[in-house]
C-alpha cells in the first residue's frame, strides 16, 4: 500500500461549496465534456475497469462491470439513481460530500446517467440532510444554466436532468431496492435478492444503475486523470481511497480520506487522535454495528474490503466506530439492538420478530434480570433470524449479538451474577 499524495476523491474549494464558478477553477466538468466529445459509453466503463473501482456503499462490487452489465441489457430503457439515503449509526460521509462536493457529485451524476443512456436520473436524498438538499438543489440550477444538464445537455444528443428526491428517511430505505420501491409512491421495503436486482428490475421494473455518493464522486477524476493515476494507492484488489467516518470514543471524529488498505491503528491515531482521557481502546467496530467487532490486538487490520472479511468482519460503508473500556458492552449492544428493532420494516416475519425479541432479551440482561438461560436463547435465535431477511438489516442485528457475545461473554455473565450492570455505581445499601 502506498500513501495518498494528493485527494483522489475530495477537491478543496474556494468560496461556497454550490458556486459552480469555485468548482470550475479546478477542472470542474471537464470530465463530463470529455466523456460528451471523446468517449464511447464503452471507453468510460472499460477506463472504470481498468481502475478497478469498487462501490463505497457497502458491498464492494466492481463499478465498471455494474455499469457494463445495464448498458448492455437487453432492456433498452435504463434508469440512473444516486443513493444519497444514508442512514447507518457512524456513517456519515455521504453527508459530508453533500455538503462539500455537490458539483462533484453531479458531475458524476451526468457521467453515469449518460454512460448508461438513462431515460431519467435521479438523487434520493436522506430527508434529514436539509441544508445539503437545498444547496444541491442550488448547485443542480448553476450547472443548467451552463448547459452541464437539461435539453440537448453539452450538445450530447440526451436530455439529461437530475431530479432531486426527497427520501424515505429510514434505514431500510436506504437499501438499494427499497429506496426503489419508495420512490414508486410504495412502501420502503426491499425486494428479494436474487432476482430483482435494480440493474435487472430496478425503477419501473427496468434496468437501473444505482450508486452511492462516494462512489459517484469518484467517477470525474478516474475520467479525467485515467485509471493509472487512480490505482497508484491502495491495495491491488481496492485501488484507491475511502472517506472514513470516524465516531465514539475518539478525540477528533470526523470523515478522513486515505488510502484503501491503512491499518485501524493509523485511522484511530494518526486521524482520530486517539482515544480520550488516556482511555485504552476496548473494541472497534471497523463497518458500523451490522459487522462484527475487532478487539485491540487486531488493530493493525488493514481497512479493505477483503482483508476484513477474510478476518471475519466487514468494511461496509467505513462507518468505523471505536469503543473504549470504560464501555460496557452489554449497554452498546443493546444500544445498536433497539435501532434495529427500531428500523425494522416487518415485511420478513423472522426480521419483525427476532429484532423485537434479540432487544428484550438484551434489555432483560442488561437491566439484571437475565439468566444462563437467556444466553442461550440468544445465540439460538441469532441462529435462526441469520439470512433469513430479504435485506441485511436482521443479519446485521445478529452479528451484532453473536460478536459481542463471542468476545465479551464474561460481562454478558457478570450481568447475571451480580443481577445489575457491573459498570453502574452501587446505589447505597446496595449489594456489590
Amino acid at each position: 500500500m502506498t500513501t495518498a499524495t494528493d485527494p483522489r476523491v475530495l477537491q478543496t474549494l474556494d468560496g461556497n461549496p454550490w458556486d459552480i464558478e469555485a468548482y470550475l477553477k479546478i477542472g470542474g466538468y471537464e470530465a463530463w465534456k470529455k466523456c460528451v466529445k471523446e468517449l464511447s459509453a464503452t471507453d468510460v466503463v472499460s477506463e472504470l475497469k481498468k481502475a478497478g473501482l469498487r462501490g463505497r456503499g457497502g458491498a464492494g462490487f466492481p463499478t465498471g462491470i455494474k455499469w457494463e452489465k445495464v448498458l448492455n441489457h437487453r432492456v433498452k430503457e435504463h434508469y440512473f439513481v444516486c443513493n444519497a439515503g444514508e442512514h447507518e449509526p457512524g456513517t456519515f460521509k455521504d453527508r459530508y460530500m453533500l455538503k462539500h462536493a455537490p458539483h462533484q457529485l453531479i458531475e458524476g451524476c451526468l457521467i453515469g446517467a449518460y454512460t448508461v443512456q438513462a431515460k431519467a436520473a435521479f438523487i434520493y436524498v436522506n430527508h434529514e440532510y436539509h441544508e445539503e438538499r437545498e444547496n444541491l438543489k442550488k448547485a443542480l440550477a448553476q450547472a443548467k444554466d451552463r448547459g452541464f444538464l437539461g435539453k440537448n445537455a453539452m450538445g450530447s444528443g440526451m436530455d439529461i436532468d437530475l431530479q432531486v428526491f426527497e427520501g424515505h428517511g429510514s434505514y431500510v430505505a436506504g437499501e438499494e431496492t427499497a429506496m426503489l420501491e419508495s420512490m414508486q409512491g410504495r412502501p420502503a421495503m426491499p425486494r428479494q435478492k436474487p432476482p430483482f436486482y435494480p440493474t435487472d428490475y430496478g425503477l419501473y421494473g427496468k434496468p437501473t444503475l444505482v450508486n452511492n455518493v462516494e462512489t459517484l464522486c469518484n467517477i470525474p477524476r478516474i475520467i479525467q486523470k485515467g485509471a493509472a493515476w487512480f490505482t497508484q494507492v491502495g491495495t491491488e484488489k481496492c485501488p484507491g481511497t475511502m472517506m472514513f467516518s470516524l465516531s465514539g470514543a475518539i478525540n477528533k471524529p470526523g470523515v478522513y480520506e486515505r488510502p484503501m488498505g491503512i491499518t485501524i491503528r493509523e485511522l484511530i491515531d494518526t486521524c482520530g487522535g486517539g482515544v480520550p482521557g488516556g482511555r485504552k481502546i476496548k473494541a472497534v467496530f471497523p463497518g458500523g454495528p451490522a459487522f462484527s467487532m475487532v478487539t485491540a490486538d487486531q488493530l493493525d487490520l488493514t481497512m479493505d474490503f477483503d482483508s476484513l472479511k477474510k478476518a471475519g468482519t466487514g468494511l461496509g460503508s467505513a462507518g468505523m466506530i471505536v469503543v473504549d473500556d470504560a464501555t460496557c458492552m452489554v449497554a452498546k449492544t443493546l444500544h445498536f439492538s433497539n435501532f434495529f428493532k427500531g428500523e425494522s420494516c416487518g415485511q420478513c416475519p423472522p426480521c419483525r420478530m427476532g429484532t423485537i425479541n434479540l432487544a428484550a432479551l438484551m434489555t432483560k440482561i442488561e437491566q439484571g434480570e437475565g439468566t444462563q438461560k437467556d444466553l442461550d436463547s440468544l445465540l439460538q435465535l441469532c441462529g435462526f433470524v441469520k439470512g433469513t431477511g430479504y435485506c441485511t438489516l436482521v443479519t446485521g442485528a445478529a452479528v451484532l449479538v453473536q460478536s459481542s457475545m463471542k468476545l465479551f461473554r464474561h460481562e454478558f455473565e457478570e450481568h447475571i451474577r451480580l443481577q445489575r450492570c457491573p459498570y453502574q455505581p452501587v446505589t447505597a445499601g446496595a449489594t456489590a
